[in-house]
């Protein structure tokens, strides 16, 4: 297996033949990295079995896509290729209403709180991912992968459930890095097969946040047209991929290669987050792509070359969509297998 560098050199050759990469800034100093971060080891895993506990009702006489069963798969993966012993244990975050509450409205804050057991999880969730936030900035852990539920990309201030999300993780994890940690610029990358419409909402006038998501345009929600690039401040920090279905690797590939990587040169990021949605995989429920393990690989080692490179190596990973319960468990386990080489 090639590491990282020499794939992202290879890549600057021409990314699958593709085309060719703009040259990156090897061993650029990020503006935050302290000497207790440069000596950071390892790859951290927030879970908490609570998770567990959020059921949502059964559609046509069938379990839910978004089940429980998701989760434990995953767990069960995880120890099947003897991740779990390499993984560090990373503690949720103790108080996640501030934040919270700073980033949605109260009436969508009560509304969602009031849900019975879903509501309490919800916030759980939240506390993972600040959680994963708190261990890769204080250096306890060079990146983490935060296997949490029910996904957040599409929470929106509702009041309610929106594509199986209750709060917006994603944005909240990428505000409290800056306000709580002191990082200036945030990358957000979401390979889930929907739009992170939420997370776009969140930062579409804000200068301090890059958001990139490929997704299929005309699935659920309806949103993330490639026209949309922001505005104001943030004019050009927004990017929009549509990816048709039964798109593959190098479809995919090749819109990193093409939009992603010249916009993280020009933006120079100093913390990453990871929308990592595998509903995108091949023979997925609720997607379409024919994307595969090896494409999860090779997007897990650009973003932790990116982040090497920009960012002292800081990449916190959220578990977003995928509801084949076998393929989402292999894609997460890819993933998780390539942030631990990166570690």
């Amino acid at each position: 297996m090639k590491t990282r560098r020499e794939f992202l050199a290879r890549a600057s050759q021409g990314l699958l033949g593709l085309g060719a990469m703009p040259a990156l800034r090897m061993g650029a100093s990020p503006a935050r990295t302290s000497p207790s971060f440069a000596q950071a080891r390892g790859t951290g895993l927030v879970y908490d079995e609570r998770y567990l506990e959020h059921v949502l009702p059964p559609t046509a006489g069938a379990p839910h896509p978004e089940r429980p069963l998701r989760l434990r798969r995953i767990r069960e993966m995880f120890a099947e290729r003897g991740l779990d012993r390499e993984l560090t244990p990373i503690p949720l975050m103790s108080d996640p209403i501030p934040p919270i509450r700073r980033h949605h409205t109260p009436e969508h804050f009560e509304s969602v709180r009031a849900i019975p057991i879903t509501g309490p999880v919800a916030e759980l969730t939240v506390a993972g991912a600040l959680g994963g936030v708190d261990a890769v900035a204080q250096g306890e852990v060079r990146n983490v992968f935060c296997a949490i539920r029910p996904p957040g990309h599409h929470a929106n201030n509702t009041g309610r459930e929106e594509g199986f999300c209750f709060y917006s993780t994603a944005a909240i994890a990428a505000r409290y890095a800056q306000e709580v940690h002191g990082f200036e610029k945030i990358l957000i990358i979401d390979w889930d097969y929907h739009h992170g419409n939420a997370t776009q909402n969140a930062f579409y006038r804000d200068p301090s946040v890059l958001f990139f998501s490929a997704h299929d345009f005309f699935a659920y929600p309806g949103t993330g047209d490639p026209s949309l690039t922001g505005e104001g401040e943030g004019s050009g920090l927004n990017i929009n991929v549509h990816l048709d279905c039964g798109s593959r690797d190098a479809d995919m590939l090749r819109q990193w290669d093409t939009q992603l990587l010249p916009a993280v040169s020009r933006f120079r990021p100093d913390f990453i987050i990871l929308s990592a949605g595998f509903d995108s995989r091949q023979d997925d429920l609720l997607g379409c792509f024919d994307l595969t393990d090896d494409v999860f690989r090779r997007m897990t080692r650009i973003s932790l070359d990116l982040a090497d490179d920009y960012c002292g190596g800081r990449v916190v990973s959220l578990l977003e969509g995928g509801y084949n319960v076998e393929g989402t468990a292999l894609a997460a386990a890819a993933h998780v297998e390539t942030l631990l080489e990166g570690a």
